[in-house]
Order: C-alpha cells, then structure tokens, then sequence
C-alpha cells in the first residue's frame, strides 16, 4: 500500500497539493515534519505527526524531524490566540535533547536508504543576519500573500507582533533550505499548518522555480467536544514523569468508543482487517472494552514498555478485586502505582510515629485524618460494617500500625463503594 493509500484509510489526510502522490508513487522522496520545543517532552498531540513520518518510512520514504531550535525562539501564531513566551538558548537546546530521544523510540535512524534524520534550524538561522534575510527571503514574499493567511487574519483585531508576523517567513525558508541541500521535496503537518508550509512552497518557487509539495493531516478531535490529548490534570505526556504509564494507558482505555475506533487507525500500527477483527469482537461484547484495550496495550507499548504495560493492566484490574485478593494486591502496590490510582483522591496526614503503637480505628477514621466528621460518626459506620482499611474490612476493636501502611507511607480508607480517603503517614 503506498503512503497516501495508507494514510487515507486511517483518515489522515486532510489537504493535499496536487501532484503530490503523483510524485510520491515514482521516487523515494525526502519529507519533513517540524516539532515544537518549547517543552522537554512531546505530548500526544505530537503522536499524529510521529505517526505521519512512521507511515512515511514505512512506503520506502525518507523522513526527516526538524526540532524548531529558532523558530522556538520566535513563536507559531498558528492556533494560538495569544502571544507565547520566548525560550533562553540553554532551555531550548535541553528540550531539544529530550525530544530527539522521543523520536528516536518510534523512527529507524540507522537505515542507509531511507533513514531518518534529525535537523534543527538554529544551524543554518544563527548566522543568518536580519539584513541578509529581508533581502534573500523577504523579498520574494508580499505583505498581502502574508495578510490573507489565517493565522494571520484571525489575531489582527486582538494584536500580533512583528515577531510573530514573521514567522511564516522563517518556516518557508526552512522548507527552502531542506529543498536546497536535503532534496526534501515534501513537507507534511497538521491542517493548522497549511498555510505556513505552502508558504515554503511559494518561496522555492520564486526564488529557485523549483516545485515542492505538501499535506496536512486532519486536527484530531474528540467525540464529545473535548479537546483531544488534555485531561483533568493538563496534557498528556509522553515522559514518563510527566505523565506516568499506567495514567497515560488510563487515558486511552477511557476513550467512547467513537474515539476509540477513530485512534486505533491513527495510533497504531495495526492493519486494517486487524482493526476490524478487533472492533467485531468489541461489537459483540462492548461492555469487554476489547477495542479501548487493544489501544491502549499497543500505544502503550510503544511508547513506554510492555512491562509498563502489564503494571497499568495489573492496576487497574486491582480496583475491581474483592475479598483477600484485593487485600494482598493492595500491600503490593509501589508508591508510584499507589499514587497513580488514587490521584485526586482527599488526602489527610498522620504522624508516622503515631502508628508505632497502633492507632485506634475510630480515632483514625475522625480526629486523627479527619475522614469522617466526628467520631460517633465513625462509630456508626464501622456498624454498618462499611469500612475498609486498604480493602480489607475492620471492626470497632481493630488498630491500625505501621505494618499497614502501603509503601511504608500511605492507606487507604473506605466507607462504602465509593467514599474514598487516603492516609499519608508523614
């Protein structure tokens, strides 16, 4: 299957310029993608283009991963509606350090026909003089060429800067320069992108007569209106510190099942009978998840580890455990994993020392954490039998030690199904 045909069965072809597959269909052709560094780690927005040069390689194609090193120092009006903050030379070349590592997990570099290259636009813009680029570059480019972009025209009424204006400019001579010294004929990115990659086009035009090309992907959006790749706690990350594995196979595996079917095309790597095998099975039994599961395992994977994989699965299998089972997967649990299933959850602190000698269950559950209001409060729970400490049911006699603490560090109370606190012995 060629490039286009793939990316058009997995709906990730937005607009494209004529001639494109023509050229695509009769030579290995040279394509680049530009990335943002304005953080020391991509997030899964960042995954459709990732995905994009993956596909790309695969047809025989040779991509290429430009890091913004100075287009990260002047900022993309592209979607934005305000004014972004400039990085220092030091922050910008970190993020870019981490960024090519991100890249690296999912691109081959090491094959001598079509292997992928990294590129930085710092090299060829430091030395590169303000004069020497309104004569060479700006010249071939009008104001109302610039003007009638939309990134342009919808920040004209709230204020743009010169700065910002002028970022087509920079963006076009990147093109130029891949087309001049790369043979990089292609330049792919999202639909926000469109007008800042034909803007290239157009330089190597009048400046060269050369032809280049372009194609933009659709911006991937959620079913209910949501913004795609954002969460209760921000962006969903690709490290691992940031966002850690088993949130990040969370997010994923709560995907609707429109969502679902739309990102197993775009995420994975999978084929199209294997995604249509997966989504019968996930029909005859939806309530299984087996389409949210087979996203999540392989995105995952992917980008983390299959061992990752396994202890998200483990975790959150260990939610839905009963009796001594739960028990014992509870005393288990790392701190890290703790942490990650009971984010959100209402937090109260206890003097570690306190549980040398044992605590009394209700003088825990109210005065000491500050769970449940009062004492007789907790009193009448714990006759109702509706009280858990790390799963595991108590009585009115019972004390809690040290020896019960998760991790050395934390428990976890519970009045019922879903009242929810967690102790932290500090």
């Amino acid at each position: 299957m060629s490039f286009i045909e793939e990316m058009t069965w997995r709906g990730m072809v937005h607009d494209i310029m004529p001639g494109t597959e023509e050229m695509l269909n009769k030579e290995r052709v040279t394509g680049y993608i530009g990335f943002d560094p304005t953080a020391d780690s991509l997030h899964i927005g960042n995954l459709v283009q990732i995905m994009t040069l993956v596909h790309f390689q695969r047809a025989g194609h040779k991509p290429i991963a430009l890091v913004g090193g100075a287009t990260g120092m002047v900022g993309d009006p592209s979607g934005k509606s305000a004014e972004r903050n400039l990085l220092d030379t030091d922050t910008l070349q970190h993020n870019l350090t981490c960024v090519k590592a991100q890249l690296e997990k999912f691109l081959d570099f090491s094959d001598p026909e079509n292997g992928a290259e990294m590129a930085n636009n710092y090299d060829w813009f430091k030395d590169f003089n303000f004069l020497d680029f309104i004569r060479d570059v700006g010249k071939h480019i009008s104001i109302n060429y610039m003007l009638a972009k939309d990134s342009v025209k919808s920040r004209l009424e709230t204020g743009m800067s010169f700065t910002e204006f002028t970022y087509q400019l920079v963006q076009g001579y990147d093109f130029y320069h891949l087309w001049k010294n790369k043979n990089c004929k292609l330049q792919l990115g999202g639909s926000d992108q469109w007008g800042n990659i034909v803007t290239g086009t157009e330089l190597i035009r009048r400046k060269e007569s050369g032809e280049a090309f372009a194609m933009t992907t659709p911006l991937i959006k959620k079913a209910d209106g949501t913004k795609f790749g954002k969460t209760a706690g921000g962006s969903v990350w690709l490290d691992r510190e940031k966002t850690s594995p088993y949130k990040f196979y969370q997010y994923w595996i709560n995907a609707s099942d429109e969502d679902a079917a739309n990102f197993i095309r775009i995420f994975t790597l999978k084929s199209k009978e294997e995604i249509e095998a997966i989504e019968a099975e996930h029909k005859e039994a939806p309530h299984l998840r087996v389409l949210q599961k087979a996203l999540a395992s392989d995105i995952t994977e992917r980008v983390h580890s299959k061992e990752d994989v396994d202890a998200a699965i483990e975790a959150s299998q260990i939610l839905f455990m009963k009796g001594d089972e739960a028990v014992q997967a509870f005393k288990n649990l790392s701190e890290q994993m703790f942490n990650d299933i009971f984010d959100g959850v209402p937090q109260g602190e206890v003097a570690k020392s306190e549980f040398d000698g044992g605590i009394d269950i209700i003088a825990l559950l109210a005065e000491k954490s500050g769970f449940l209001a009062s004492n007789g409060e907790a009193r009448r729970a714990l006759k109702e039998n509706s009280v858990s400490v790390n799963r595991a049911k108590v009585k009115m006699d019972a004390k809690v030690t040290s020896s019960d603490l998760i991790a050395g560090k934390y428990l976890l109370l519970q009045r019922g199904k879903k009242n929810n606190f967690v102790v932290k012995a500090v």
